[in-house]
């Protein structure tokens, strides 16, 4: 009888071992197709800036360039503070009405405010103050790139 129990292990029953399941040898690639479509969109965003008419000295940031394909609603403060409406000079009282005339998505439409890097901030903030209280409330700046980027 004791040789019975050393036989069996002691318990009186057969052990039986949890299996794991066999490690995946795949990728991932669900995160690599999101970033892949995140920076899609910002590349689609950014290539309209670089198709605007009037020359500006604009400030340098360390922020990567936009890639549109339409051509975007451009309003530019030269180094003279004057404005410009895609490449027309128009004043500011009159400027929202304008951009109501030519914007094809109504309030929703992006526009990109350009400003000389010589150009004082109080002239800039007023340019969007006045975008914002006609209800164009999707305005961006825009800026250079450094040299090293």
């Amino acid at each position: 009888m004791a040789m019975a129990m050393s036989q069996n292990g002691g318990g009186g029953g057969k052990r039986r071992r949890a299996r794991r399941a066999a490690p995946m040898a795949e990728l991932n690639m669900i995160p690599f197709i999101d970033v892949m479509l995140v920076l899609l969109v910002i590349f689609m965003v950014a290539a309209p800036l670089l198709t605007v008419g009037v020359p500006v000295d604009l400030p340098k940031t360390a922020a990567g360039q936009l890639n549109i394909e339409q051509k975007p609603i451009s309003v530019t403060i030269d180094a003279q503070g004057k404005l410009f409406l895609q490449d027309r000079e128009t004043r500011l009282e009159t400027l929202a009405a304008e951009i109501g005339a030519i914007a094809k998505q109504g309030f929703d439409e992006r526009i990109y405010v350009r400003g000389a890097a010589q150009v004082e901030y109080g002239r800039v903030a007023a340019v969007l103050a006045a975008l914002n209280k006609a209800g164009f409330v999707k305005t961006a700046l825009v800026n250079q790139p450094l040299a090293g980027n």
